[in-house]
């Protein structure tokens, strides 16, 4: 950590880093990514040494580093003051469904030890956040739970037009100190709410009490909200069901990812403004429009976590999982990106978790370990090769402590004249990235048959500029590609055939809207093994290896009647069972003799004291601990009904909902390949 500001160009602002130039004995510098030439602040003047060399370029993070970090000064802080800890807020929906479940006591119960490992800062003793309260149905409740206070008080606000807090003092507290006082109310709550009737719910309200509590406050945060069904209650924000597959593969299939405009739009910019992040974990028994109400957690940097359907026994544990981590890991709030370039590029498009107010700065009200931004970047002159191409990521936030910081990161690229380097360097699984999410922004705006035919047209176009530009002779039939994008086609094709562009009547529409906002916000390694699952033979492993399992390619034909195979793809994980699978290995699975002893509807997998189960579980925790959202783990005997569910992921394979198989595929990106160069 830096701990004093570093000197940026006086010109294009970027801060200084390995690409600059000393000159006149280290008194100026060039900077790397204008050229201009600027004075050196003489605060940060040293002497030089006898090569010429500043002595301190080793001990300057930010002239020997490419990534670093500093505090910033009160100048890049909201009103030049230091911005207090941020806050967590936890919202919870106590209608009829959510108590019945019991989804309300399970919350509460959790809640009592999660709030001990709120995140803090490296050293510290313990966290600087403060903790907030509200349950909700058609009106809002909020407590003070000031740690002076016998018992929590609760204040109810009915008139949900007019949302407004009706306490400061007392409802944003410090967890170690109102901790007696917390936990009291977290006993009572589903106590209170047990004999509800009550069904209908509101959302916007919610949101907006969120947003007034920070507010008062003068703090950014996270909101956590635990919500059920499609707000009806009339209050602002309410909804409609506006589910009609009757418009999917029609020119107006693209309002059924549309967000609906007015409240909700004007919340997403009030949340992005004072630093609230939105986290939004929902329960469907049917449509919620998730296309609207995840919206505002898409635009905020949170998350949107799906259990449609339900049960604490079968889901709680997955349930957990997620809120655990949610609570736990790494953050920073109240964002600001600035992405700069040398000349010759720049940077003209983003997509992610963010908010675009202007051009050039992407606004984050939350910025955590689990999102990535994706960048594109467009040429606009010669770039020279000896220099290079030069970015910079600035990130200004504010920390867990409520210290204002700004990281930076430098990247330097190599740059060839030579088209045959540029596809030999390509990086297939972040190209992959972009084009999902640049599809999935598109289907907002044009019809989805519109986008499967420009993905089909750019696969092929840059596949015959390799083959016109950079291959050896061939035969017209032979279809060739690069060395670093053999896998394209296959990623390409798993891409059409995900729910969001497969064009399918039979898939939920709220299930479509999920898997298009989650993959916005994906990093490279998880939208990878999204669109293209892992598919691990167990059978055969060696269990007295310590390493996963290599998987084999995802397609029916890899699975074998005597086989068991783990499927994942960072959402779902599969346990496939072949029917004739040996009685001695699943003896040792599932410590029942046979298959027919094992229940249709198993969902757990019991831990063993033998080798084969060991080892599944050790391949289960491995694969867990690189994913950001648990997997529910779903146990599929071959033939069995639930078997399609399973079958749908193998992607290689023609598609259950529409879809051509990769070699179809193949042939026909072929086909276009040989009209572009004839």
């Amino acid at each position: 950590m830096v701990r004093q500001d570093p000197y940026s160009c006086n010109r294009c602002k970027a801060y200084m880093c390995p690409f600059m130039l000393f000159i006149d004995g280290g008194r100026r510098f060039q900077c790397g990514f204008c050229n201009c030439v600027n004075e050196v602040p003489v605060q940060y003047f040293q002497h030089l040494d006898h090569m010429g060399r500043r002595v301190d370029v080793y001990e300057r993070p930010e002239l020997s580093l490419g990534s670093y970090e500093f505090a910033a000064t009160l100048d890049y802080c909201r009103n030049n003051k230091p911005p207090n800890p941020p806050a967590y807020i936890f919202m919870i929906d106590v209608s009829y469904n959510n108590i019945k479940s019991g989804l309300v006591k399970l919350i509460c119960e959790e809640l009592k030890s999660l709030l001990e490992r709120l995140p803090k800062e490296e050293g510290a003793e313990s966290s600087a956040i403060r903790v907030g309260f509200v349950t909700y149905n058609k009106i809002l409740h909020f407590y003070n739970v000031k740690s002076a206070l016998a018992q929590p008080q609760m204040m109810v606000v009915s008139d949900v037009a007019d949302m407004f807090v009706p306490l400061l003092d007392g409802f944003l507290v410090s967890f170690q100190e109102s901790r007696a006082v917390i936990n009291n109310l977290l006993s009572q709550i589903p106590d209170m709410y047990a004999d509800t009737n009550e069904s209908e719910t509101v959302f916007a309200p919610v949101i907006q009490a969120g947003v007034e509590a920070l507010k008062a406050a003068e703090c950014s945060g996270k909101l956590f909200v635990f919500h059920s069904s499609l707000p009806t209650a009339e209050a602002p924000g309410k909804l409609k069901n506006r589910d009609d597959r009757k418009l999917v593969n029609t020119e107006k299939e693209k309002t059924l990812f549309q967000s609906q405009r007015g409240v909700y739009e004007q919340l997403t910019k009030e949340c992005v403004s004072q630093g609230c992040c939105v986290d939004l974990f929902l329960f469907p028994n049917q449509y919620v429009d998730l296309a609207t109400m995840g919206d505002i957690p898409t635009h905020t940097g949170g998350s949107v976590y799906k259990y449609s359907n339900f049960q604490v026994q079968t889901d709680g544990q997955h349930f957990l999982s997620d809120l655990r981590r949610d609570v736990e890991k790494s953050i920073g709030f109240d964002a600001i990106m600035r992405v700069r370039t040398n000349t010759g590029f720049r940077a003209t498009d983003f997509f992610g978790a963010i908010y675009m107010n202007t051009t050039t700065d992407v606004e984050m009200a939350a910025v955590d370990c689990d999102k990535a931004v994706t960048v594109e970047f467009k040429h606009d002159d010669t770039l020279s090769e000896e220099a290079g191409a030069l970015i910079q990521c600035a990130v200004l936030y504010t920390s867990v402590s409520g210290q204002r910081r700004l990281r930076v990161h430098n990247l330097s690229l190599n740059c060839s004249s030579q088209l045959s380097e540029l596809y030999k360097s390509c990086e297939t699984d972040a190209l992959i990235n972009f084009f999902a999410k640049s599809a999935y922004h598109a289907i907002l705006s044009q019809p989805v048959r519109t986008v499967r035919e420009i993905l089909v047209r750019q696969t092929a176009h840059m596949l015959a500029c390799y083959r016109k530009n950079c291959a050896t002779p061939s035969a017209a039939s032979q279809l060739i590609l690069p060395d670093a994008m053999k896998v394209f086609p296959v990623y390409m094709n798993s891409l059409m055939k995900t729910p969001v562009l497969v064009g399918s009547t039979e898939l939920s529409t709220d299930d479509r809207a999920f898997h298009r906002l989650s993959i916005m916000s994906m990093g490279v390694e998880e939208s990878q093994v999204l669109l293209y699952p892992q598919l691990i033979p167990v059978h055969s492993m060696d269990v007295a290896c310590d390493s996963i399992p290599a998987a084999v390619r995802c397609s029916e034909e890899r699975l074998s009647d005597t086989g068991v195979f783990l499927l994942e793809n960072g959402q779902s994980m599969f346990l496939w069972l072949g029917q004739a699978c040996p009685p001695d290995l699943i003896q040792s699975l599932f410590n029942v003799p046979s298959m027919a002893h094992l229940s249709s509807d198993t969902t757990t997998l019991p831990e063993l004291d033998n080798a084969h189960s060991r080892k599944l579980q050790s391949i289960i925790c491995a694969i867990s601990q690189q994913r950001c959202k648990s997997m529910k783990m779903v146990i599929v005997k071959q033939k069995d009904r639930s078997e399609m569910l399973f079958r749908q992921l193998l992607v290689e394979d023609k598609g259950l909902y529409g879809g051509t198989s990769y070699l179809e595929f193949l042939c026909s990106v072929h086909r276009e390949i040989r009209q572009l160069l004839s």
